[in-house]
């Protein structure tokens, strides 16, 4: 972790955001027989994985699984030096009628989850659809708000939110960076 990082979250309280996740998301769910986690690619697929076990260890609901890749649905595609690599969806099960969550490690501005909503549509038609994020940031341009979150901060201009999983980046981690001014 760079020396400016500042810890958000630990990995202990990140696993406890997780339990308080699935917790939520199945009180929100009550009688529902089962519901639908579908990870944003990149780091909402682990959150949704660790969700979908939470859940699974609480019983009562069936958890289908899934991912998304939103890569074609970004309105920002111009601004990369480089595309971000396809990973292509996988929803391999019907969602027609079913109670679906997104998950996301972070909501910022709300264009993620506004492209995740595009690809989403592609595969049918769900019941409702409901978003869990790790970290809320404040400082949404579209009106999109998680129905479920474990942290809400609001950080200076200059500053991210930067969440690693053991999966993806080999440590659990939620920091806030400070980005080098341009001045």
């Amino acid at each position: 972790m760079p020396d400016n990082d500042r810890t958000l979250l630990t990995k202990a309280q990140m696993a406890d955001g997780v339990a308080a996740l699935a917790n939520s998301i199945c009180a929100a769910n009550q009688g529902a027989e089962s519901i639908a986690l579908v990870g944003i690619f990149t780091r909402g697929v682990p959150l949704a994985k660790r969700i979908a076990a939470e859940i699974m260890k609480l019983g009562g609901m069936q958890v289908h699984f899934g991912t998304i890749d939103i890569t074609q649905y970004r309105d920002d595609l111009n601004t990369f030096q480089m595309v971000p690599k396809l990973e292509g969806s996988d929803i391999a099960f019907d969602l027609d009628g079913l109670n679906v969550v997104l998950c996301d490690e972070v909501i910022f501005t709300g264009r993620s989850v506004r492209a995740a909503l595009d690809e989403l549509l592609n595969f049918g038609r769900p019941k409702r659809v409901q978003l869990a994020v790790l970290v809320d940031r404040c400082g949404r341009e579209f009106p999109v708000q998680p129905d479920f979150s474990a942290l809400k901060v609001t950080l200076a201009p200059g500053e991210r939110v930067a969440v690693r999983f053991e999966e993806v980046d080999g440590q659990d981690a939620c920091t806030v960076q400070t980005q080098a001014s341009t001045r």
